[in-house]
C-alpha cells in the first residue's frame, strides 16, 4: 500500500505538537521528526514565536520551548478555538 501524500496537520501543526511534546528539543530532532530541513524548522518556529505561539528561551547553549495552548486557531474556520485541545490529542 502507498504512503498517503498529504496529512491532516501542515509542518506548522507538526512542529507546535512536537515542540509541546519536547520542551528541550534541539532545531535538528524537530527537523528529522517532521520530515523537514532544520532552515525551515528554524523559519517555522521564530514565524511561530512572533505569532505568540511558542516562547522561547536560551538557556545556555541551548533553547527551551513554550508552547501557549490559549493562542487560537488561525483559519476563520477554527478561529473561535484554542490550541489547547489539539495538543492534548497528542499529549
Amino acid at each position: 500500500m502507498a504512503q498517503a501524500s498529504w496529512t491532516f496537520l501542515s509542518n506548522y501543526g507538526h512542529v507546535l505538537v512536537y515542540l509541546a511534546k519536547n520542551p528541550d528539543a534541539r532545531i535538528r530532532d524537530i527537523a528529522s521528526a517532521v520530515g523537514i530541513t532544520e532552515r525551515s524548522a528554524q523559519g517555522i518556529i521564530a514565524e511561530l514565536e512572533n505569532a505568540g505561539y511558542v516562547a522561547v528561551k536560551r538557556i545556555g547553549r541551548r533553547n527551551s520551548y513554550r508552547v501557549n495552548p490559549a493562542k487560537k486557531f488561525r483559519h476563520p474556520v477554527e478561529a473561535d478555538q484554542s490550541i489547547a485541545p489539539l495538543l492534548k490529542i497528542f499529549s
